[in-house]
């Protein structure tokens, strides 16, 4: 025997002797047990979180395995959207190209051909460690028969209403081109400025002043809100304001999200770029003073790169002179302006939160596009249920506070995401602009009676990873089939996360 233990060459020639013979694969008639590794994401590496987690759950899984119980640890990982697009445009750089230089198939093939090379970093760490998850099932969240339940439960809630397009605002990312989910904006507080703007009233009586830390926005205002309670302001609610360099007369509305106490007690409200001002908006859209707005007042300025529209119905709202302008170089332009009109009242020095991608590093841009929704509340129903009635239990207790939290307060779920490589949207649009769901264009075509005459388009995004990992603990069992492992092991047993 050797004086010193070598974990290298005994740990990974045992568990090559373990894995080949099949120990970890569910085996004997005992109670079936079933954890689901949170699949991590293909590009990555593992950390402490992971190993932490791994480790409780290799600890449950062996001893249920010792107990004689039918034990199914199931492993694989995260096809992880946007992270693994960038990854592979990356590389394209390095070479002078772009994805849009392959083209979508082309490039959705250089994808996969980085995953057959480079994506497997994650299962060797964990073959490494030592967890004994079986192999043999392991899975990728765009492996065929998941993307097969992908598909099906997208039609299923797109036919009980659950699933609906709709245009609303989004986080956009102006490099990745693609709305991101909050969990994938990073809030941090910066130095800035904030800008106090005085903004005219049409009768020529004076003025108001808000204060802004993004004065480009202020070409979409729409109104300047008050608070109903603030008696400086009441004699003004209902009449007309000039805004600043466009001339537009917008009104002055009462609504209680005001704080009369913070600034001058006004605010200016741009609906299509500001998730509050949206908010406010929707509570006064079928006021005559905002119906009667261009567009309803929902103006967007901003291109999907973040620079002042150059054209289109909204860019004749728009100063010739911020047209095309990158969104930093209007700032100064209209600040400047401003000041030249004597219209800016002070500048001062401002720190603040300013949100951006955690993949990009861009600041983030509330941006008004169509995008497919998840209804949420009628799904988080249940959900609520099951954990008041005990059945489904947190480890410790007082995180059933936390997800009560999120799950009364949720909000529909934007699904789709503006890249490639990911699930597509199984929608296709003809030539009216009418889309049609359905599991494949034959189904849809079979469905609605369209020839080979009418030319269908399937929809360009794709789904949020989530949607996929999301459907992990039963896709990966064979569903929508009704598989002797779905009838086994789901539901599962014991999910360990941390947060």
């Amino acid at each position: 025997m050797e004086k010193t233990y070598n974990p290298t060459k005994i740990e990974q020639r045992w568990y090559r002797f373990w894995e080949e013979r099949g120990y970890f694969a569910p085996r004997g008639e005992g109670s079936p047990y079933c954890i689901m590794i949170p699949p991590p994401n293909v590009t990555g590496s593992l950390h402490m979180g992971h190993a932490f987690q791994d480790t409780i759950m290799d600890a449950l899984i062996r001893y249920h395995r010792m107990k004689g119980d039918r034990t199914l640890w199931q492993v694989g990982t995260d096809h992880a959207g946007i992270a693994t697009q960038m990854v592979v445009e990356r590389q394209l750089e390095r070479e002078g190209k772009t994805r849009h230089d392959l083209g979508r198939e082309k490039f959705v093939e250089k994808v996969w051909e980085w995953k057959r090379e480079s994506g497997g970093t994650i299962t060797r760490q964990l073959r490494r460690m030592g967890a004994s998850v079986d192999w043999s099932r392991e899975r990728f969240t765009m492996d065929d028969g998941l993307s097969k339940a992908v598909r099906e439960v997208f039609v299923r809630l797109y036919q009980e209403g659950l699933i609906y397009r709709g245009k609303r605002l989004v986080n956009w990312d102006p490099v990745l081109h693609t709305a991101v989910s909050d969990l994938e904006v990073i809030q941090e507080e910066e130095e800035g400025f904030l800008w106090h703007l005085r903004y005219p009233l049409a009768d020529g009586t004076g003025h108001l002043i808000v204060a802004t830390t993004r004065p480009e926005t202020m070409l979409g205002d729409a109104a300047v809100a008050v608070h109903p309670g603030d008696e400086r302001y009441a004699h003004l609610v209902g009449q007309k304001i000039l805004l600043p360099l466009t001339g537009r007369a917008i009104p002055v509305i009462a609504d209680e999200y005001v704080d009369p106490e913070f600034g001058t007690g006004c605010v200016k409200i741009t609906p299509a770029h500001d998730f509050n001002d949206y908010e406010v908006w929707l509570r006064h859209r079928d006021e005559s003073t905002i119906s009667e707005l261009p567009h309803g007042g929902l103006i967007n300025i901003f291109t999907p790169d973040a620079a002042i529209l150059a054209a289109g119905p909204d860019a004749e709202l728009i100063p010739e002179e911020y047209r095309g302008l990158d969104r930093f170089e209007a700032r100064r332009q209209i600040v400047a302006d401003l000041a030249a009109q004597d219209l800016l009242e002070k500048t001062e020095e401002h720190r603040h939160v300013v949100p951006r991608g955690d993949r990009s590093g861009a600041i983030i841009e509330p941006y008004l596009t169509d995008q497919w929704y998840v209804r949420v509340a009628p799904l988080a129903k249940p959900a609520i249920e099951v954990v008041e009635k005990g059945t489904i239990r947190f480890v410790p207790d007082n995180w059933k506070n936390t997800y009560f939290e999120w799950m009364r307060n949720i909000q529909d779920w934007c699904i789709s995401r503006q890249i490639w490589w990911g699930h597509r949207i199984p929608a296709w649009y003809d030539d009216n602009g009418d889309v049609y769901v359905g599991r494949s264009e034959e189904e849809v075509r079979e469905q609605h009676g369209l020839g080979p005459e009418v030319k269908l388009r399937q929809d360009e995004d794709v789904l949020d990873t989530w949607f996929s990992s999301a459907l992990w603990p039963f896709s990966t069992l064979g569903w929508p089939d009704e598989t002797e492992e779905l009838r086994a092991f789901y539901p599962t047993n014991v999910l360990v996360t941390g947060f």
